[in-house]
């Protein structure tokens, strides 16, 4: 078994011990905080891709978040940043298993996965609780990078993308509600914004977005575990 399938082995028994042990829900709240940052980057993103600008990012204790943007304002650039955000967990997981099939690559994607975290904070994150939040991931992923073996990046690197992967399918509930309920308030979620800008109701749209999830994950996985 090479190192890529050690640490794919390892991650999910860590997994299993986060869900199962005692108290353990308690230890995976900061893995689901990560799928928030995931979604809320998606909606950012996307909206830098559409022509318009990502103005600010909020992320709650209570794995609540919300991203502020503007510009692109046609019915076309709204429903791409509102699927940006329900996506954003999976390509991520997918794209941290690519970066994941060997050592030396994990370990120059977990010091890019850092600097990317630490504009985030820096320069979009508005809230003191997420500026926090965000900011220690950033400074983790640079220290694992930065002072321990490349196996401990891939290991880092996987196990994240488990937890990303996980929060797909534990969170799949928001693709079919009209509405949001956040630390701001209740807003339409992001199935209801897609609905209002192009057509469809909005849990075809969340059916839509699911399966995008499932077969851009599947592509990252099957990628990982290639000879």
């Amino acid at each position: 078994m090479n190192k890529a399938r050690v640490a794919l082995v390892i991650s999910v028994v860590l997994t299993l011990g986060l869900y199962f042990l005692p108290f353990g829900a308690w230890l995976a709240w900061p893995m689901i905080l990560i799928s928030t940052v995931a979604h809320e980057s998606g909606h950012g993103l996307t909206a830098l891709l559409v022509g318009g600008s990502f103005q600010s990012l909020h992320v709650y204790a209570d794995a609540s978040g919300v991203a502020h943007w503007s510009g692109g304002t046609s019915r076309l650039a709204l429903a791409a940043v509102a699927a940006g955000g329900l996506i954003g967990p999976s390509v991520a997981a997918a794209g941290l298993f690519a970066a994941a099939r060997s050592p030396r690559s994990a370990r120059w994607a977990l010091a890019a996965l850092g600097v990317f975290l630490g504009v985030l904070s820096l320069v979009f994150v508005r809230n003191l609780f997420g500026f926090v939040f965000v900011g220690l991931l950033a400074a983790v992923a640079l220290t694992v990078a930065r002072f321990t073996k490349p196996e401990t990046s891939q290991l880092t690197l996987v196990f994240t993308a488990v937890q990303l992967s996980l929060s797909v399918f534990s969170r799949a509930d928001y693709l079919f509600t009209p509405v949001a309920h956040t630390s701001q308030g209740a807003m339409p979620s992001d199935v209801a914004n897609m609905a209002d800008a192009l057509w469809l109701p909005y849990w075809m749209w969340g059916l839509l977005c699911g399966g995008m999830s499932l077969a851009i994950l599947a592509g990252g996985i099957l990628y990982f575990l290639r000879k």
